[in-house]
């Protein structure tokens, strides 16, 4: 992989990971469109690792007095939150390790992706327009964590989003939109680091090299600003920008798929 294609990859995944558009879509695609090799198991750690990177760099005051009150005032707000954020990953984290080998081959065609692409679209702008955005981080219950939890599990189709699909489900049980974007980005570190320490014992050293590690900062800055960038979007914004984002890019995959026919 040249140094080209470790940028791209990098800004692609920092990009998707925390906008509603599907970092494991844009993933597949891109090679695709580009006609590039794939990017093999030590990039995609680099990936990972970067957004992983950004998320704790963002939150780690959220993330060290959630995990601090979780297991010292379980009772507490931020203490019931770390709870409701360990129960929240455990449908993904087991969907995850049933369906990876189908998330790495039948769930990679094109047209699948095409299809998941426009369907979460469509469904992220009627949980927008339909869930009551009253409720906030505060307000999150057990129920709520747990619904956003299974939602989370379809992630493991591209197209789909992990962030898209739990901040729909977050809209639907009534939180305000930064709230669902906020509490589905604290559910992300348990998911993001699992994917990369079950990956990263098959690295060897030789696969440190440069690509890699300019993929995991480019991934770490350019996922940074993401979130910085949704969290203060979405105040005054609303989902449907992404919504329209997904349907063109999927109306673009279908019109190259049957071109190359």
């Amino acid at each position: 992989m040249d140094i080209l294609q470790a940028v791209i990859l990098g800004l692609v995944q920092g990009v998707g990971e925390f906008l509603p558009i599907s970092s494991s879509a844009h993933l597949v695609l891109t090679p695709w469109l580009f006609g590039w090799p794939d990017q093999g198991l030590s990039f995609d750690v680099a990936l990972h690792l970067g957004t992983l990177v950004a998320v704790v760099a963002y939150f780690w005051r959220d993330i060290i007095e959630v995990v601090i009150c979780g297991l010292f005032q379980p009772r507490s707000l931020d203490g019931r939150l770390f709870w409701y954020l360990v129960v929240a990953s455990i449908p993904g984290a087991v969907f995850g390790y049933l369906l990876e080998n189908q998330a790495e081959t039948v769930f990679r065609s094109p047209l699948l992706i095409a299809l998941t692409l426009t369907l979460m679209g469509i469904g992220l702008w009627l949980a927008d327009r339909k869930g009551g955005k009253t409720r906030d981080i505060e307000d999150i219950t057990l129920m709520d964590s747990i619904i956003v939890g299974i939602s989370q599990a379809l992630a493991i189709i591209p197209g789909v989003s992990r962030s898209g699909i739990t901040m729909s489900a977050g809209l639907l049980t009534g939180m305000k939109r930064e709230t669902a974007a906020r509490f589905s980005f604290l559910m992300s570190v348990p998911i993001i680091a699992g994917a990369a320490l079950l990956k990263v014992p098959d690295l060897q050293p030789a696969d440190f090299n440069l690509a890699f590690i300019l993929g995991v900062l480019t991934a770490a800055v350019v996922g940074f600003l993401a979130i910085r960038f949704l969290l203060q979007y979405l105040r005054h914004g609303s989902y449907l920008l992404f919504t329209w984002y997904r349907i063109l890019l999927a109306a673009l995959v279908v019109a190259v798929f049957f071109l190359r026919r």
